[in-house]
């Protein structure tokens, strides 16, 4: 069926894209199948990596369906934005609706989209997983397909201005081949892992990274902190929302 409001924000996207003077590469577009229920799941490294994987999965002429923040519906702009491109809002202090939801997209034929880590990861590194991607995929009886985005933490992330000048920073979206034996759930969280880092490690040989700068992980130099440095900052921002919201009741 015509989707005018998905279309409207896929030109969007590739503008955005174009703006910023960002040069894409797609690796495995072809993993993606071509019709059927899949999970994708994606690395969370920056605001914007959800647009880049939208725009592999478009090649393919498929519709990602994300699974987004339930707070991000009190913006009316993105809320009409969920309503129209079919995205399924978390509250994640309740997400069964939500994980009901997710498969029955799949169980239609639909491609939905999430982050096994959650929220964005600090030091640019793997955090670990969240068991939704692998229970939504063994419940739907579809596959997951592993993907990776690098080089958009440069654009805009966590802790960090964002960078929207023309500055032609490189970003790879890569597609890993879909796993499809999901249903011991030890076995599929390990494999997606697996896949994941190979990816991971894969985009990062053929990126440069140059040595102190705050995007570039540790392990490759870089200025980022190391994953249990990050930890601990995400644990102090946890605390200090959780004493705001106290302070607000």
């Amino acid at each position: 069926m015509p989707e005018p409001t998905y279309r409207t924000m896929a030109i969007m996207a590739r503008t955005f894209f174009l703006a910023t003077g960002a040069r894409l590469t797609y690796i495995g577009e072809e993993n993606i199948p071509d019709q059927g229920g899949v999970v994708v799941a994606i690395n969370h490294t920056s605001y914007v990596d959800w647009l880049a994987a939208a725009l592999i999965a478009q090649r393919r002429r498929r519709r990602v369906r994300y699974m987004v923040k339930a707070e991000l519906q009190q913006v009316k702009l993105i809320n009409f934005i969920i309503k129209h491109t079919k995205a399924i809002p978390v509250d994640r202090s309740a997400g069964a609706g939500a994980y009901a939801v997710a498969v029955q997209r799949l169980r239609e034929g639909e491609l939905v989209g999430l982050y096994p880590e959650a929220t964005i990861s600090r030091s640019f590194e793997l955090k670990e997983f969240k068991t939704g991607a692998t229970r939504m995929a063994a419940e739907a009886d579809v596959p997951i397909v592993p993907a990776i985005v690098w080089g958009t933490q440069r654009i805009w992330t966590k802790g960090h201005p964002r960078n929207l000048r023309y500055s032609r920073v490189p970003v790879t979206i890569a597609v890993g081949e879909p796993l499809n034996d999901v249903h011991d759930a030890a076995r599929a969280e390990a494999a997606l892992r697996e896949s994941m880092t190979a990816l991971l490690n894969q985009v990062q040989q053929d990126y440069s990274h140059p040595a102190g700068e705050y995007w570039v992980p540790h392990r490759l130099g870089g200025g980022a902190p190391t994953l249990s440095e990050a930890a601990q900052m995400d644990a102090e921002d946890a605390a200090a929302r959780a004493l705001s919201r106290t302070r607000r009741r």
